[in-house]
């Protein structure tokens, strides 16, 4: 078992092949970047097409603006930490809670609002959609700037 772990090793370094360095693939990179410009326009687009008085859209822009700054706070607060740089307690906290406020915010509007239940969804998708991107595409952000400064 020992030999076949040392031969793969070699092996390794015979073709000179470069050990996985957790940089994100350019792959991933693209769909990161697709499905939050996905999710942010399909929002607007919704709100540009609802039925509904300048306030409610304005609203729910407003919704998802503060959704995605605060997810991304989120995963900056959490990577910090990671690479031990400080973050205090009170922003790290402001942070979650802000994301949850976001979202609650959009569930309270979404089942107060006189839409469609296809429309509510569809609302809820695309700003899930656009949340969860974001963060890919902060993480992403962070792993290669991470990576690019280890290899100089």
């Amino acid at each position: 078992m020992q030999t076949d772990f040392k031969n793969e090793q070699v092996e390794l370094k015979k073709t000179k092949r470069n050990p996985f360095n957790g940089k994100p693939t350019g792959a991933f990179v693209s769909a990161s970047w697709s499905a939050l410009f996905i999710g942010m326009i399909s929002f607007c687009i919704g709100l540009w097409n609802a039925e509904m008085l300048l306030n409610e859209k304005g609203y729910y822009f407003t919704i998802l603006l503060f959704g995605l700054f605060s997810v991304i706070s989120v995963q900056k607060s959490v990577r910090d930490k990671q690479e031990y740089i400080p973050v205090t307690d009170v922003y790290y906290g402001i942070s979650w809670v802000t994301t949850i406020a976001s979202i609650l915010l959009l569930i309270v509007g979404l089942w107060n609002a006189d839409l469609e239940l296809s429309e509510k969804g569809f609302y809820g998708m695309s700003f899930t959609l656009a949340l969860f991107s974001a963060i890919a595409v902060q993480k992403n952000t962070r792993d290669i700037k991470w990576i690019d400064r280890e290899d100089k």
